[in-house]
């Protein structure tokens, strides 16, 4: 199994790496994750390949070279020498099913706690309107059966099947609270799923701030979410600079 470059000898898999274990760094820099929770990965499409945190490494202790890369469809190992994220088979079905380049799973605090409330995130202000197009979704809760069966690949279906029957786009959408565990983020980078980690983590600490000071509140004007979302986002933006 080659541990560098690509087996053509063309480095395909460098600047992936690279960017990967940026984005692992970037976690744990912005307190999104502690010890070794949490994990990102990234996409190269065009060679079909995934390259994802190893499993229950420090990151003190990683280089580019160590970052395990697998094969999109298969999961197979392609390069590294160490065992990929046990979160890769969740990874490779969002990757599968969703028009993203890069995914974040974090067990950040607030956040996490959603989760573990089994609860959507409500979009209470603009600061949330800004990043997401309405609440935060939670998954169902998995089966017994799922989760003695191939549970991450499971915990991948929850979140594509939550999107779905909401008719969420991962592009207007980019995270999705599973029941029970935590958050999982995308965009289309690894600095954009960072970043979108980071927003969710934000409006939750704000939200469950906000329902501690007026507990009967309900969400946002539609309209205000909408135009909020708009001028960020699609077509019609006008926030921030001009290419």
């Amino acid at each position: 199994m080659p541990t560098t470059g690509s087996p053509d000898g063309s480095h395909v898999y460098d600047e992936l790496r690279e960017q990967v274990l940026v984005a692992n760094r970037r976690v744990v820099e912005l307190g999104l994750a502690v010890l070794t929770f949490g994990n990102a990965s990234a996409a190269d499409r065009g060679a079909g390949l995934v390259a994802i945190k190893p499993s229950g490494v420090l990151l003190d202790e990683l280089h580019p070279d160590s970052i395990p890369v697998v094969d999109l469809e298969t999961g197979a190992a392609v390069a590294g020498d160490l065992r990929p994220s046990s979160d890769t088979p969740t990874h490779l079905r969002l990757y599968r099913a969703l028009d993203v380049g890069a995914i974040v799973h974090t067990h950040s605090p607030f956040a996490t706690a959603w989760a573990q409330a089994q609860r959507e995130l409500p979009c209470l202000g603009t600061t949330h309107a800004d990043h997401f197009r309405g609440p935060v979704p939670i998954t169902r809760l998995l089966s017994a059966d799922e989760i003695a069966g191939d549970y991450e690949d499971a915990t991948g279906v929850a979140i594509v099947e939550t999107l779905a029957s909401r008719g969420l786009d991962a592009s207007t959408m980019p995270a999705v609270l599973v029941a029970s565990h935590g958050p999982f983020v995308w965009g289309r980078d690894a600095d954009e799923a960072v970043a979108n980690a980071l927003a969710l983590e934000t409006v939750a600490t704000s939200a469950y701030r906000t329902l501690a000071l007026e507990a009967a509140l309900e969400s946002i004007q539609p309209e205000l979410l909408a135009r909020h979302f708009d001028r960020k986002h699609g077509p019609t933006a006008y926030y921030g600079q001009s290419a």
